[in-house]
């Protein structure tokens, strides 16, 4: 039951959130990174630190000159190694034999895991926690009211439209250092995953990077001259060598052979996230390469308005995005993703016809740019009507 309780608590990163709700700040593939993979890496952890899903963590046998339980803690503490180039059928096992001669492989990962998995989750959550603050909740605070899919029709909501699109127009072209910190994280995201590709594979020694096509080739080998690569890179059955005084003051050695049964959870664990780790830098890589052709290209601005958002003429379109900026269209991206395809057309549609009244007059200077709050908007557009 303890187990359980822990692992409902990561429901918080996967639960739905209703936009009626809770504004959406970002898209899916940033959500994939701080959302699902955070989730993913803090379930792994409290899996690998349930000790009592699969018994005990490491069991070592010897010629019984040494207490069960000493052996055990001690080759916990330290290490246990295997022989990489003892994987024939002669031996035992797998990476066991005679380590007169052999050069050993030394394993200590296993201590690390838990605290490795929980470090990582934290890394994938980094980049939102800092959107978040830098975002300051713009977009709730000036979506109240019509923000959802399913938004009704009340008395104030023209009102509260009229005002959302005042607030755009005395805003236009103050939203750049808005839409940089959103593309910095977008950033953070992909340099973190790619990051963390490399850092598995330096804390396993160098075989992460090859991990999944090794897997992958293994189960394509014939039956008698296949190794299993997940054996080698986590071995469950490894070494351990223990010395003590004997009765004489000569240093005796004693070897122990290890069952390692938690590398049977941590082989399957790594695997899927090789897998995963693979496909999310492909996506975050794809979603650089959108975000840079909407930076770039006004083009593909006009593509998202009339394709995604189902907006107006191509007059229209390209019209519309001639006279903003990329931090302007941002805040109208992140608007869209948060409001139905028939308020947001109101509202694309109310934004032109005003750029479009104004487009010979000249803008007054505003200082509402990064100070998003609802209600000022509320008060500036009682001071115009007066």
């Amino acid at each position: 039951m303890a187990v359980f309780g822990l692992v409902s608590s990561v429901a918080g990163f996967v639960k739905v959130r209703y936009l009626i709700d809770k504004a959406v700040i970002d898209n899916m593939v940033f959500r994939m990174h701080y959302r699902i993979t955070s989730a993913i890496l803090f379930l792994c952890c409290i899996l690998v630190t349930a000790n009592n899903l699969i018994g005990e963590p490491i069991s070592c046998i010897n010629d019984g000159a040494i207490p069960a339980h000493v052996l055990n803690t001690y080759c916990w503490i330290t290490y246990t190694f295997t022989l990489p180039n003892s994987n024939s059928k002669a031996v035992a096992h797998p990476g066991l034999g005679n380590d007169y001669l052999e050069e050993k492989r030394i394993h200590a990962y296993y201590q690390w895991v838990p605290f490795m998995l929980f470090f990582q989750g934290l890394l994938f959550y980094v980049p939102h926690w800092v959107w978040k603050n830098w975002e300051e909740g713009k977009i709730r605070m000036i979506s109240d009211g019509i923000r959802g899919t399913a938004a009704t029709i009340a008395d104030d909501k023209n009102n509260r439209l009229n005002r959302l699109v005042q607030y755009l127009v005395d805003t236009r072209h103050m939203h750049n250092t808005y839409s940089f910190g959103y593309f910095f994280c977008e950033i953070m995201n992909f340099i973190n995953v790619v990051g963390n590709i490399f850092f598995l594979d330096t804390f396993l020694g160098g075989a992460f990077l090859t991990y999944g096509t090794d897997v992958v080739r293994f189960s394509n080998m014939n039956q008698e001259q296949r190794t299993d690569p997940m054996i080698e890179v986590f071995p469950r059955i490894t070494k351990c060598t223990f010395h003590k005084f004997g009765a004489s003051g000569t240093i005796q050695k004693h070897d122990a052979l290890c069952v390692l049964a938690l590398n049977i959870l941590n082989e399957k664990i790594f695997i899927f996230l090789w897998f995963w780790f693979i496909i999310l830098s492909v996506v975050s890589g794809l979603a650089l390469v959108y975000s840079a052709a909407v930076i770039l290209l006004p083009s593909t601005r006009e593509t998202i308005l009339k394709r995604r958002f189902r907006f107006g003429t191509p007059a229209g379109v390209e019209s519309l995005v001639r006279k903003t900026q990329v931090g302007d269209f941002l805040l109208l991206h992140l608007l869209g993703q948060n409001m139905s395809l028939r308020v947001f057309g109101e509202v694309l549609d109310e934004l032109s016809r005003r750029l479009h009244m104004n487009s010979n007059a000249p803008s007054a200077p505003s200082t509402l740019e990064m100070a998003p709050i609802y209600p000022n908007i509320d008060k500036y557009a009682k001071e115009t009507e007066t």
